[in-house]
């Protein structure tokens, strides 16, 4: 994957590199374990082509995935920058979606907050590690109403880690500027000498206002996207 010339840092190799969370380091990937009680409509069980769809659903990055009363758009248009509304949205969202049972879909919900359900790229360690190695600072900067950092000590990847710059933390949500300014700030990098990648061209690409370069892969599951993110570094220079 070879990023247009014009999207490339002006000045020589990136100098820090901004990284999206959810269908970029991880993905949510769904355990057929989750679903077995679960029901939805008329006590109908979930099949295949729904429990994927419900997957989808809990962790599209941009737009609406259903259609909800005032108080779930409301809730939806500002998860990210608060967790009870998230979790308002994402029952909104389940309950529109035909799991109308409370006790089922907050446990699907559960899921999406436990850091055990989060698996990481096959590329995630080894870019991350990298990166470090070549003292370039990294920032995960998501747009999220819960604290990632669990994810990441879990595998011990933290380490590698410079800024976590989540969006109910900074009271900013991409593809905002303000979110990514924060960011560079931490890192002390200006916009021209970044790169951000991320798996949404609207959300993660509002970087670019800022001079920054980007790079765009796809939220595919784990097991077919296994180099992707150092696919992305070295297009933009970056050999690891």
């Amino acid at each position: 994957m070879t990023a247009p010339a014009e999207s490339r840092p002006a000045s020589g190799l990136p100098a820090a590199v901004l990284f999206d969370y959810s269908g970029t380091l991880f993905r949510l990937e769904e355990d057929d374990t989750w679903f077995v009680d679960l029901r939805v409509g008329d006590d109908e069980r979930v099949d295949g082509h729904l429990q994927a769809e419900l997957m989808r659903r809990m962790t599209t990055p941009v737009g609406a995935v259903v259609e909800l009363d005032e108080d779930g758009k409301h809730a939806w248009e500002n998860r990210d920058l608060d967790p009870a509304m998230h979790r308002a949205a994402y029952l909104a969202v389940l309950e529109a979606s035909g799991v109308r049972r409370r006790e089922h879909a907050e446990s699907l919900y559960d899921r999406v907050t436990d850091p055990t359900s989060w698996t990481p790229y096959p590329d995630t360690g080894a870019v991350l590690k990298g990166l470090s190695e070549l003292g370039i600072p990294v920032a995960i900067v998501s747009n999220i109403a819960f604290d990632v950092r669990p994810v990441f000590e879990k595998l011990d990847f933290d380490r590698y880690v410079t800024e976590y710059v989540l969006s109910y933390e900074v009271g900013a949500i991409k593809p905002n500027a303000e979110i990514f300014d924060v960011a560079l700030t931490r890192v002390g990098v200006p916009g021209e000498r970044a790169l951000m990648v991320g798996d949404s061209d609207e959300a993660d690409g509002g970087a670019r206002a800022l001079g920054a370069a980007f790079a765009l892969v796809e939220p595919l599951p784990t097991a077919d996207r296994p180099v992707a993110l150092l696919e992305a570094v070295r297009a933009h220079g970056i050999e690891l």
